[in-house]
């Protein structure tokens, strides 16, 4: 399917201004990298604890975030809002393996004092486990004429639970009164649990840590997969092709995978696993295209050897243009609208590879294409002499062979 047909846009006679483009990008993110000290990693990659914590209403994000900085070791942690819930994301880079165990009770002591009715004495069913609310409720549940049995008592505080994290509650029961209907509640537990327990605003979804020995080895490892990527490719497209032309796929991709890690330190956005993910997936988008481009010079080059190597080279980019607009378009719109819709979580997969497409679908033609190009001339002005230089040696030998 061709969505474009018969172009002949002069793409090579083009090139310098998107090189200049790259080259000016490159450097400036590199200049950042260096102005900040260093890449924004993520706690996945650093080393820390990531808390998430669901709020039954617009979570307070400022009184948060300044009664963690007071209590916390490492200082005000990092907090995001996930977009379109009343959920947050608290983020704590540790140092040492031994705080990260105190991180998590420091914040559940921090919601509790800043978040928490409190009540005194009674058990939160937000934030306790469900063997904490067996133990609870055991006595109370007895002296109120509720007879249950060890088992009974366990499926009832289990279905309570189960009510709870179910959507749309997602971990946050605000009133007692909405566990009517539950299996097992009658009026006299809700009367039970009225006296007994509360709930608290909020509720600790889920508590990720990753320890700073475990993330400084993600970074090596994220480094070496990329590398090995990229000679995976120089070795296959070298095979397939020509050595210069696996050279020339592999600078464009190293090329797109520099500008998309600078741009996330010009805008200070956080490299996490899943950015990793983005950046080698962005790779081998990139590299398809260029050998799309490179397969189809390779055809032209057995179909018209009258015509110079730059003309056969547009007229490729120019035929391959169809497929390009379609497939890196689509997949354009689609990646823009998980950046723009997909929220916090996804954002910095997402922004990588809106970047990628971009670098990528252009670096295939601007920046692989002319090196390649480049090389050609290079050696066809370095084979010139030489065969001059054989012919004049061949010329003065005639004569004298005339003369004998």
């Amino acid at each position: 399917m061709e969505f474009i047909k018969k172009t002949n846009f002069d793409f090579l006679g083009k090139k310098w201004p998107f090189i200049i483009v790259s080259i000016v990008l490159t450097l400036a993110g590199l200049v950042s990298v260096i102005a900040k000290g260093g890449l924004r990693l993520g706690i996945d990659l650093k080393g820390g604890a990531l808390v998430y914590v669901k709020f039954a209403s617009q979570p307070p994000i400022d009184k948060l975030r300044s009664a963690l900085g007071a209590s916390l070791p490492g200082g005000t942690p990092e907090i995001q809002e996930v977009t379109g819930t009343n959920e947050v994301i608290i983020g704590t880079e540790m140092r040492e393996e031994r705080e990260l165990a105190r991180v998590r009770e420091i914040i559940v002591e921090v919601l509790a004092r800043t978040f928490g009715h409190g009540q005194t004495g009674k058990i939160d069913v937000n934030t306790s486990g469900q063997q904490a609310i067996v133990d609870r409720l055991r006595g109370p549940l007895a002296a109120a004429g509720v007879n249950l049995s060890e088992q009974q008592l366990t499926e009832l505080v289990a279905n309570i639970a189960r009510f709870r994290d179910t959507a749309p509650r997602s971990g946050i029961i605000t009133n007692f009164d909405s566990l009517q209907g539950v299996p097992g509640v009658t009026s006299q537990v809700i009367q039970v649990l009225k006296q007994e327990a509360t709930t608290s605003p909020y509720a600790i979804r889920a508590v990720e840590v990753v320890g700073p020995k475990v993330g400084r080895e993600l970074q090596r490892q994220a480094i070496y997969v990329v590398l090995w990527a990229l000679l995976g490719m120089l070795v296959y497209i070298g095979f397939r092709f020509e050595w210069i032309y696996g050279l020339a796929a592999v600078i464009a991709v190293f090329h797109d995978t520099l500008m998309t890690v600078g741009l996330f330190s010009i805008f200070n956005k956080e490299i996490s696993l899943t950015v990793i993910a983005a950046l080698l997936t962005l790779i081998g988008y990139s590299m398809n295209d260029t050998i799309v481009i490179f397969d189809r010079i390779r055809e032209n080059l057995k179909l018209n050897k009258r015509g110079s190597f730059p003309d056969l080279v547009n007229l490729s980019v120019n035929q391959t243009l169809s497929r390009t607009i379609l497939t890196s378009g689509l997949t354009f719109l689609t990646v823009v609208s998980l950046w723009l819709f997909g929220g916090p979580v996804l954002n910095g997969f997402s922004f990588a590879l809106v970047v990628g497409i971009i670098v990528g679908t252009y670096s295939s033609v601007f920046i692989a294409s002319p090196i390649v190009v480049f090389w050609r001339d290079y050696v066809e002005k370095h084979k010139r002499p030489s065969a001059s230089a054989a012919t004049s040696g061949a010329a003065r030998k005639t004569p004298a062979k005339a003369v004998k």
